[in-house]
């Protein structure tokens, strides 16, 4: 039977997901629909492939309608920044494309440079994204070469237990309104504290009042049976 005459889903609600590195947000969807049997799933933001933490799939038309509140919610994440490298997508599955040197780094220094970023930002959006330039995803248009001129949008972002790991890391937790991109940040920060950079690790820990706490183990999911889902399924 294909997706588009499954019957509607048992239950409508949130299913919070704990997605693991190596998975597309569109994998989780995709498994979720055939254990629930159904088409009705909708998300509240996607994470890139390398990112894990907290995914809410939103199951059945009485939550899928409320999708763009759901969007619209801030969302926080924590990350750790490698300096003196950078990336084509400005994370560690990209392709190296320039090094620096990574100059002596001061806590005053990395605060103001912390405080620069904070509150309402213009941030760059990566070349690597969805976002569409006449009717094309950037990352489609970069992976075929085509030269972008740089793209930016407007966010606020709170930064917090922002730590100097070691002379080229920086650990930080960053809560940011709808649009922000923490590799896009990160790319800015490292700018900032005059070197280049990528993010290491991404996980995404609150999306609005949902925490990843009490989500359910992406790993679990493949093994997972329709009933033991469906238990998962809270209310809008």
């Amino acid at each position: 039977m294909s997706l588009k005459n499954l019957p509607k889903p048992q239950k409508s609600g949130l299913l919070l997901i704990d997605k693991p590195a190596d998975f597309s947000s569109h994998d989780i969807i995709a498994i979720a629909r055939r254990i629930l049997h159904t088409k009705t799933i909708g998300h509240s933001g996607t994470l890139d492939p390398m990112a894990t933490g907290l995914l809410i799939l939103l199951v059945g038309r009485e939550a899928t309608k409320r999708q763009p509140e759901f969007l619209k919610l801030s969302k926080t994440y924590q990350a750790v920044l490698k300096l003196g490298t950078q990336t084509d997508t400005w994370d560690k599955y990209g392709e190296v494309v320039g090094q620096q040197p990574v100059p002596p780094i001061s806590a005053q220094a990395l605060s103001q440079a912390v405080a620069r970023l904070s509150g309402s930002v213009s941030q760059i959006i990566p070349p690597f994204s969805a976002k569409k330039i006449k009717g094309e995803k950037m990352y489609d248009l970069a992976r075929k070469g085509v030269e972008m001129p740089a793209r930016f949008t407007q966010v606020n972002v709170a930064w917090a237990d922002v730590v100097q790991t070691a002379p080229d890391e920086i650990s930080f937790t960053l809560t940011g309104s709808c649009g922000t991109y923490v590799r896009a940040l990160g790319h800015m920060l490292a700018r900032e504290l005059g070197t280049v950079g990528h993010l290491t690790q991404l996980r995404r820990t609150a999306i609005g009042p949902y925490h990843v706490a009490h989500a359910f183990d992406g790993n679990l999911l493949k093994g997972c049976t329709q009933d033991t889902l469906y238990q998962q399924v809270q209310p809008v």
